[in-house]
C-alpha cells in the first residue's frame, strides 16, 4: 500500500523520471519497513481489546456462579422444602422420639452444607457422597421403603471434583419428576466412572409435577462455564445423567 503511494507521489505527481531512483527491492524494503510500526499499533490493539474481552467473561463467569450459589441455597430453603421437612419432624416427634432427633440433625447438616458453600466453585466427589448421606436420610425419612439408593464407589476417582450439590440437586429432580411409593418403588443408582459420574433412576412421571426450582437446566449451564457437557440419555424406562469431573 504504502509502496503504491510513494510510486504514485514520485512519478505522476513530481514527474521525477525513474532513472537514478532506487531498485524495486530498495523501495519494497522501505515499504516494508514503514509497515512495520503500523503492524505492530494494529497488534497490540488486537491484543488489549482481546484481554479485555478475556476479562469480561470472567466476570460473567464469576457472576453466572455466584447467581447459581444462590439459585440453590433458595431452592434449598424454598417454603415447600421446608414445610415438608417440618410437617416429617413434626409427625416424628409423636411417633419416634429418637429418629425426629436425627431428622433435625439431618437437616441442619443438610443446611450447613449448603452454606459452606461459598468459597468452593468446585467439590471432590467424596466430599459431595458424604454431605449427601444427611440428605438421603431426609428423604428415607420422609418417603419411608418408596425407594432405594445405591452408590457403585471407585475409590479411583472419588477424588474427581464437580460442581457443588450437583448430586443433591439432581436426586431432588428425581423425587419431584416421579412417584415414590411401595408399590412402585423408585430406584436411584450413582456410578462413578473414570471420566464421569452418572446418576440414573427408573421413570415413574409424577401428575402433579412442582413447578420452577434450579433443575437440569441450571446445572448444565454451570457446567459450561468450565467447558464441560452434561449428557442426558433417557429410555421409556431408565433416565440417566451423566455428569463429567471438572480439572
Amino acid at each position: 500500500m504504502l509502496l503504491a503511494v510513494f510510486n504514485y507521489l514520485i512519478y505522476d505527481v513530481f514527474l521525477i523520471p525513474r532513472e537514478g531512483l532506487p531498485s524495486f527491492s530498495v523501495k519494497f524494503a522501505f515499504a516494508m519497513a514503514a509497515n512495520v510500526p503500523i503492524l505492530l499499533v494494529f497488534e497490540l490493539i488486537y491484543y488489549f481489546q482481546s484481554e479485555q474481552r478475556a476479562i469480561a467473561d470472567s466476570e460473567t463467569a464469576k457472576r453466572k456462579a455466584l447467581l447459581f450459589q444462590h439459585e440453590t441455597l433458595r431452592a434449598q430453603i424454598n417454603p415447600h422444602f421446608l414445610f415438608n421437612s417440618l410437617n416429617v419432624l413434626s409427625s416424628l416427634i409423636y411417633i419416634n422420639p429418637d429418629n425426629a432427633n436425627k431428622f433435625t440433625k439431618a437437616l441442619s447438616k443438610t443446611y450447613r452444607y449448603v452454606l459452606s458453600l461459598n468459597n468452593h466453585p468446585l467439590i471432590s466427589i467424596e466430599e459431595e457422597l458424604n454431605a449427601l448421606d444427611s440428605y438421603i436420610f431426609l428423604m428415607k425419612m420422609r418417603f419411608e421403603n418408596a425407594f432405594t439408593f445405591t452408590v457403585h464407589k471407585n475409590p479411583k476417582y472419588e477424588k474427581s471434583r464437580i460442581i457443588p450439590l450437583t448430586l443433591q440437586l439432581l436426586i431432588e429432580n428425581v423425587f419431584k419428576h416421579n412417584i415414590a411409593t411401595e408399590t412402585m418403588l423408585l430406584h436411584i443408582n450413582i456410578t462413578i466412572n473414570r471420566k464421569c459420574i452418572i446418576v440414573a433412576n427408573n421413570i415413574q412421571p409424577a401428575n402433579d409435577i412442582e413447578k420452577g426450582g434450579i433443575g437440569l437446566k441450571y446445572l448444565t449451564e454451570q457446567y459450561k462455564l468450565y467447558s464441560k457437557e452434561v449428557v442426558v440419555e433417557q429410555t421409556k424406562q431408565i433416565f440417566i445423567v451423566k455428569i463429567p469431573y471438572v480439572k
